[in-house]
């Protein structure tokens, strides 16, 4: 027999393992999943506990038959696919794919020396526990696809359409958070501010007001602070009490699969799918040179902060000699939360000692970005605190008290390597400059006291490092489903993510509104979070996965039988119709849904699903200063008043004002209604006053010139697509003559053909005949005649 044979799912893989084994192994990639549910058929039996049906993929047959081969040549077969449990499903499926009796399974969270040879020395047998809880979560995934997208298609009617037990609760708190925010009344406030000096010196601070006398102040209007501004005319600062403390700040645990997310959208800009993308080719191995292969970084996707006992003692090491022992952490105990399944370390570098700067050459700059932040953050969770002094200071003018805060760092600790990027703009007390040296009873000078207006805030918008954290916090997904959710919301169309930020579609507001009323419980976050914890639950403590999808299934069903074979209502969008005020409900013809008034017929105002939802701008309207949005018409975005139908300004995005369709006095050839010149992208063009019943629309005429194939039609300026200028018959599509070149009007004297103002690198300007087979050029001096 030959070498032992290890599969792992990557080939990126066994260029690292060769490098750390040598050839004392045989090497396969099995390139991920080798079978799964068949793509065309349900391929789950409900009559018999669930049972799935898997069939080999397509794309991966080739593979199947190379890893018979090899197997057949081994005296032993490793398994050594990923350290989750979709790695062990794919383990089982490569034995049951490859018959295999006895694989040893053996798995390793880092792709080190020493890591792979104490899995090989201690190997197992495939945890089934673990491929259970896999196939429970493919199953439901799968009852819901199948069961429920059909009913999207048919109440929608598109068949692009799809319902996710995930994804689609994603999309709920995407919609929820759009609907707070439109839902949010803006409250008024003020604050008032003093900037002050000792009276000896000048070292300008400010202080904000907090109270008068015991009462703390709400401002509330202009007329309240212009009553304060009043009182404290004249009024003396004084110095009426410091307070000095000590403010002790831990570093963040090394990351986890969501906060590297998080942390990668916030200080580097990379989306979910990238960061997890760029991780797993710093887990895989790069080539480091005469190094060969090293895998740079721990497995990315987990949800344990733990820390192998020599990677602490490494990193120990490290900052020992770099920072000092003060700069030593305590030894923190990782803390695991209630769904943390803890079956690997946190992420970290495989060596703390491969600095970010001794590897980058060898690194594209986004794996040197994300390995410079991970590095960090594992070094900067095994520092020290750092420590500031923190000094409050109550100043008292009249009877009203103004408040100061400010900091000085006295042990960088853990800053002085890394600090996490934060969600808001707000400042913590030992993030204030420090204030200049004060005692009590100190006046102090006045130099400003001015009156700030402020609003409150609606909640902020999801952004993918906010909506990984809502996902984590709920109990939604796990670490390996994050990325693939936000990908998802996004391209089957039910959100946006523009400029960073989630806003949802009409489409995914509707679809989001139908699963919620229709499957209350399917889509409940609550109820989402549970199923997590019985997948849990499977995986750890062999609760039967059959008995758990059919406590999924049972009540889902019920409602199925009643969503189908119940009345068909309207679906009531939260939207209002624009011209009557009538609520918006959805509708479908033959080219998909759309949002129909549901004053029809008396109102036939109809919203394109399709089309992206307005987006809120801080432009005021000029005409009747209320604010304008950002709509998307056939020609892209532009700003509209959001008092439509009764003011009717519509501007660029770059805020001149659309022209103005203008009247003229040709009549529609197909209605008998005048048309009017409107403005598009590729120009002027006529269009009939009838539209949207008649939507005739007309090149307008710009030039004499006659069409030189029909006579008939004149030379019209038109723009392609790809925005070329050419020139094509007014009579189109009856006469389809077109040129890239102008014509001049005339014919050529040799053959008769028309003659173009022709302009090329080559000859430059010149007029010359339109046909290929005649090489006449009109010379530039009246007696000659260029051929």
């Amino acid at each position: 027999m030959g070498k032992p044979l290890i599969i792992v799912e990557s080939p990126a893989k066994t260029k690292t393992l060769k490098n750390l084994l040598g050839g004392k192994y045989e090497l396969e990639a099995s390139y991920g999943h080798v079978r799964d549910l068949p793509k065309k058929e349900f391929g789950v039996d409900l009559e018999h506990d669930f049972h799935p049906t898997y069939v080999p993929l397509t794309d991966r047959k080739n593979h199947i038959k190379r890893l018979k081969d090899a197997t057949k040549k081994a005296d032993e077969v490793y398994i050594a696919t990923d350290p989750d449990r979709e790695g062990e499903a794919i383990a089982w499926h490569l034995q049951e794919a490859l018959n295999l009796k006895d694989p040893k399974r053996i798995e390793f969270n880092e792709i080190t020396e020493s890591a792979v040879k104490r899995a090989l020395e201690h190997p197992r047998v495939i945890d089934m526990d673990r491929v259970n809880a896999q196939q429970a979560r493919r199953v439901v995934d799968r009852i819901v696809g199948y069961k429920l997208s059909p009913l999207l298609w048919k109440k929608l009617g598109n068949k692009q359409l799809s319902a996710g037990r995930v994804q689609s609760v994603a999309v709920r708190l995407i919609v929820e958070r759009e609907r707070e925010i439109r839902a949010f009344a803006a409250e008024e406030y003020w604050s008032i501010t003093a900037k002050l000096t000792p009276e000896d010196k000048v070292q300008p601070f400010e202080a904000d007001l907090r109270s008068k006398g015991e009462k703390k102040l709400e401002i509330t209007n202009q007329e309240q602070a212009d009553g304060i501004l009043g009182e404290l005319q004249g009024a003396k600062y004084i110095v009426k009490s410091i307070k000095r403390n000590q403010r002790k700040r831990s570093p963040a645990p090394p990351f986890i699969t969501s906060t590297m997310q998080q942390e990668a959208s916030r200080k580097i800009g990379f989306g979910a799918k990238m960061t997890m993308q760029t991780a797993q080719k710093l887990y895989e191995g790069i080539e480091l040179g005469g190094a060969g292969s090293v895998g740079l970084i721990t497995y990315m996707r987990t949800d344990s902060t733990r820390i192998a006992d020599e990677a602490k003692t490494a990193a120990e090491q490290l900052i020992r000699s770099r920072f000092g022992a003060d700069y030593v952490g305590s030894g923190r105990k990782a803390k695991a939360g209630k769904r943390v399944q803890d079956a690997h370390e946190a992420v970290r570098p495989t060596d703390p000692h491969r600095t970010p700067d001794a590897v980058k050459s060898f690194l594209s700059p986004q794996q040197f970005k994300l390995y410079d932040l991970i590095w960090k953050r594992f070094i900067a969770s095994q520092m020290a605190d750092s420590l500031s002094d923190v000094t409050t200071v109550d100043i008292s003018a009249n009877d009203y008290i103004f408040r100061a805060t400010g900091s000085v760092p006295t042990f960088a600790g853990f800053t002085a390597v890394y600090t996490e990027g934060k969600d808001t703009m707000e400042v913590e007390d030992d993030e204030n400059p420090p204030l200049p040296l004060l005692n009590e009873n100190d006046p102090l000078r006045l130099l400003d006291l001015h009156p700030d207006q402020h609003f409150t805030q609606p909640p902020p918008r999801y952004t993918e490092a906010t909506l990984v954290k809502a996902l984590e916090q709920n109990g939604i997904g796990r670490p390996s489903t994050y990325a693939t959710i936000l990908s998802v919301v996004v391209d089957r169309g039910y959100t946006t993510l523009e400029k960073k930020v989630f806003s949802p579609t009409p489409l995914g507001e509707v679809v989001s509104d139908y699963l919620v009323e229709t499957f209350p419980d399917t889509f409940d976050i609550q109820f989402t979070a549970k199923m997590e914890d019985d997948l849990d639950q499977i995986a750890e403590e062999g609760r039967d996965w059959v008995a758990v999808v059919s406590g999924f299934y049972g009540p889902l069903e019920v409602r199925l039988s009643g969503a189908s074979n119940g009345e068909q209502k309207d679906i009531v969008s939260d939207k209002i119709c624009p011209n009557c005020g009538k609520p918006m409900v959805v509708k479908s013809s033959k080219r998909g849904a759309f949002l129909g008034c549901s004053g029809y017929p008396e109102c036939k105002t109809i919203i394109s699903l399709d089309r992206p939802a307005d987006k809120e701008t801080d432009k005021m309207c000029p005409n009747c200063g209320k604010p304008m949005v950002i709509k998307t018409g056939r020609r892209g975005e532009f700003l509209a008043c959001t008092g439509y139908p009764e003011c009717k300004t519509a501007m660029s995005v770059d805020g001149k004002i659309m022209p103005e369709d203008k009247p003229t006095d040709k009549v529609c050839p197909n209605c008998g209604k005048p048309m009017v010149i409107k403005t598009g992208r590729n120009g002027e063009f006529l269009a009939c006053t009838g539209y949207p019943k008649c939507k005739t629309a007309l090149p307008l005429v710009t030039s004499d010139i006659p069409c030189p194939t029909c006579g008939e039609g004149r030379m019209v300026e038109k723009k392609s697509k790809k925005g070329k200028t050419f020139w094509s018959c007014s009579r189109y599509p009856a006469c389809k003559t077109a040129t890239w070149d102008k014509p001049t009007g005339e014919k050529c004297p040799t053959c008769g053909d028309a003659m173009v103002l022709s302009n090329t690198k080559t000859h430059g300007e010149r007029v010359k005949c339109q046909s290929k087979t005649c090489n006449f050029v009109q010379s530039d001096e009246p007696d000659k005649v260029a051929v």
